[in-house]
């Protein structure tokens, strides 16, 4: 039985042909049109030697040939390796060497692309505004999508490569596809749904729950190439949005945006944060701010990428990332994987559909993260409490160590989040030659507040034990994130004096 990923859309385009799929400011594409779309797109790779297992680079911001190139590749049993759209070349040369990949789809205007695409052997095919139809136009269509089994892997994602250099997780049609289904019953998502599509495409979060899901559904993807929150806001008013899908600092940008209050977001009826933690300040400001729930969940690359998450028809509990999805086990287990009672602080590992087949050309990574009997290690730090809901504490990485005693940046910056001059926060720790390490915190200020750092630095003091409040505080304009809107920790600069 065929598997292969892009059925869905197969079968919504036939269903309702002419119900829009995909749309950026005044470009509509139906969904006949993008299945027709990806038909040619397909032919097009089969005859640039595209053939069933060949990795396909894609490097293309949110618009609508993205969903066409990346349905294409599926379409003509390729993989797709989806790729940051602000890689420089040797970055772009690294993920095509890796992968093996014999051809990159680029957006025309990206020069590192084709430099590294250069680099790394491969051909790149550059697409432009409404340059696709053109390009494929001439031909043959792959109307029967080539057979795929549901092991095979269909797509390559890397990982952020924070510790080391980038890895690529095997996600397979079967991983990819229930999850995206998963997605869908957890969000209500349908035909009726309009869903911003803010998050970038090229990420597992913007793919499965964004992109996949949309599509099986028969909603519509609105599309904002990127994040400006003035921007998202107006998006939301014009097409009616009814799903927000955003990680913590979109959140907290469109909560905070001044105009706000300008523009409609009545239709809003959820919203979905994940990919990072979201202080719970956050949530509740945006719960009374915009009249819709928040669900927080979590997963990551390497899962499809949704592990758990909160549900809108039982409990939710602020600051804990909910319960695991149907078909995956999560537990949190000692150094040894030993499970870990209630309140405990552990790992998290997860078992399941969702899980990666492994990582790509890396046998002793994959057994490292992997074991014999399934179970994922994550590098998450977490607490599940005697309803079986669990909390993320912190990145095993994150963790810093004072004077012994083990501090969880979160935890620290849950409590600079409730004061109100602070905006967004991050706590890091740096090297100490007696403590081993100290707890600093970079913070942005709320427009039209005033607050000192030693006032912050007293007010954390006041609420958490002495080793914990950071001893160091500055302020600055913006802090470092991903394209993805992650903070960025090891980016942050530090201010002269803790230089030395």
């Amino acid at each position: 039985m065929n598997a292969n990923l892009m059925l869905p859309l197969i079968a919504t385009a036939r269903r309702q042909p002419d119900r829009t799929a995909v749309k950026l400011d005044d470009v509509r594409v139906s969904y006949a049109d993008l299945d027709a779309a990806t038909a040619r797109m397909a032919g097009r790779l089969r005859e640039l030697g595209v053939m069933p297992g060949d990795r396909v680079g894609l490097m293309l911001p949110n618009v609508p040939e993205f969903a066409v190139i990346y349905y294409g590749v599926l379409r003509a049993g390729g993989v797709v390796v989806p790729m940051n759209v602000l890689f420089k070349r040797r970055e772009v040369a690294y993920y095509l060497q890796d992968s093996g990949a014999r051809l990159l789809c680029a957006w025309r205007g990206f020069a590192e692309a084709e430099a590294g695409a250069a680099d790394a052997g491969a051909a790149c095919l550059l697409v432009g505004p409404g340059e696709l139809d053109r390009m494929t136009a001439e031909a043959e269509p792959i109307a029967v999508p080539v057979d795929r089994d549901g092991a095979d892997t269909a797509v390559l994602l890397y990982t952020s490569g924070t510790t080391g250099k980038p890895k690529g997780a095997e996600l397979t049609h079967a991983s990819l596809g229930r999850n995206a289904e998963m997605s869908r019953r957890l969000f209500g998502t349908d035909d009726q749904s309009v869903v911003l599509g803010v998050l970038p495409l090229f990420h597992s979060f913007g793919q499965t729950c964004g992109l996949n899901a949309t599509i099986g559904a028969g909603g519509m993807l609105t599309l904002v190439p990127r994040f400006d929150a003035g921007k998202a806001l107006a998006v939301i008013a014009a097409d009616r949005v009814t799903l927000f899908q955003g990680v913590p600092t979109m959140i907290g940008a469109l909560l905070n945006y001044p105009e706000r209050d300008r523009f409609d977001h009545s239709t809003l009826r959820l919203c979905v944060s994940g990919g990072a933690s979201l202080p719970v300040e956050v949530l509740r400001g945006f719960e009374a701010a915009f009249g819709c729930p928040v669900l927080e969940g979590y997963g990551l690359s390497e899962t499809s990428p949704v592990a758990s998450f909160n549900r809108a028809d039982r409990e939710r509990k602020p600051g804990s990332i909910g319960i695991p999805i149907e078909g995956v086990e999560m537990r949190v287990v000692d150094p040894g994987g030993a499970e870990l009672g209630p309140g405990v602080v552990g790992e998290i590992v997860i078992r399941g559909h969702n899980v990666m087949k492994g990582y790509w050309g890396r046998p002793d990574a994959t057994a490292e993260a992997i074991s014999p009997d399934g179970w994922f290690r994550t590098g998450d730090l977490a607490r599940v409490d005697e309803d079986g809901y669990f909390f993320i504490v912190d990145r095993k990485k994150d963790m810093i160590i004072r004077g012994g005693f083990n501090v969880y940046p979160r935890e620290v910056e849950e409590v600079l989040y409730q004061h109100p001059c602070v905006r967004e926060a991050a706590v890091i720790g740096i090297p100490h030659p007696e403590l081993g390490e100290e707890i600093c915190a970079a913070v942005v200020a709320t427009p039209g507040t005033a607050a000192t750092p030693e006032e912050l630095r007293e007010y954390v003091k006041g609420q958490l034990a002495a080793y914990k409040y950071p001893r160091h505080v500055w302020f600055v304009d913006q802090l470092p994130k991903t394209a993805t809107g992650k903070i960025l920790k090891r980016d942050i600069e530090l201010p002269p004096e803790l230089k030395k």
